[in-house]
């Protein structure tokens, strides 16, 4: 049994008690998942007939017009919310106290507030007949506050001896940001620019509370007009698209880090405080 610094290695007494109680987890499980399962089945969740409202072409173009409804609302928030981001690390890098002050002002309170109070504030107040602008401006302002700390730990990350040489050569500011921080920030940076981005196209389903159509929201209204209120079917069906459309950003970002890795200019700068911050974030 290989040795661990962590941790001294299990005895027979230990092994043996560690695999009751394994067995017992695992029986817990099956127990809650079987309950759950039996639930469903005498609300009669699973019968066949429940799959047929699927077959009919209406209901298949519900759901297209649901999935391009979400992609309509993340493609928005994700462009605004890299601009919004990129303003408030722009104001958070300033050699101005006041300009520092106000961003960071902004910056803390929308990470600080919750992204569905500020949605449903936004529809009820202003956007009412307008559920995609509440949408997307909530998601623009909280998302684009978390992209602000990304940007701002991915410049901080560049090695400070990168902007001396920068000055020293007669560079201004915003000179060196533009031809030398920047450049090398975003390449450190991409892999949690869309890993914000999944984020973003996960809670484009609050769009769901202020009934924008987007696919949850027409998945909610095809069970609900559909015979039998199929749920779970909806669900079996809803869910893996999310899952698709979030797998499918994950692997660019997955695909852009390999790819800079191999990159013949070398690695990026590790810039461990952006990961920290997007945790602190979430």
């Amino acid at each position: 049994m290989s040795a661990s610094v962590l941790y001294d290695a299990p005895g027979p007494r230990a092994r043996t008690r560690n695999k009751i109680i394994g067995a017992a987890a695992v029986a817990g499980i099956l127990g809650l998942l079987y309950f759950v399962w039996y639930r469903l089945d005498r609300a009669g969740q699973f019968d066949a007939y429940l799959w047929d409202p699927f077959q009919y072409t209406g209901i298949q173009q519900r759901i297209g017009e649901g999935i391009v409804a979400t992609l309509k609302a993340f493609a928005l928030a994700a462009v605004f919310s890299l601009v919004f981001g990129a303003t408030l690390a722009a104001g958070r890098l300033s050699d101005h106290a006041p300009v520092r002050w106000a961003a960071t002002t902004v910056v803390e309170l929308f990470r600080g507030m919750p992204l569905l109070i500020m949605i449903f504030a936004l529809y009820v107040g202003v956007f009412t007949t307008e559920p995609l602008w509440a949408l997307v401006i909530g998601l623009t302002l909280y998302n684009g506050a978390v992209q602000a700390e990304i940007f701002r730990a991915g410049i901080n990350a560049v090695p400070k001896g990168q902007s001396e040489a920068g000055y020293a050569i007669g560079l201004r500011k915003t000179q060196l940001m533009v031809t030398v921080l920047i450049p090398q920030a975003v390449r450190a940076m991409l892999p949690s620019i869309i890993s914000q981005l999944v984020v973003t196209l996960k809670d484009t389903s609050l769009g769901f509370i202020i009934t924008y159509e987007e696919l949850l929201y027409t998945g909610k209204l095809i069970a609900q007009t559909s015979q039998g209120f199929p749920y779970i079917p909806m669900v079996l069906v809803i869910a893996p698209i999310y899952i698709a459309m979030c797998l499918t950003l994950s692997g660019l970002a997955t695909w852009i880090e390999r790819r800079s890795r191999r990159s013949p200019k070398g690695a990026p700068v590790e810039a461990p405080e952006a990961e920290a911050a997007v945790a602190e974030a979430e």
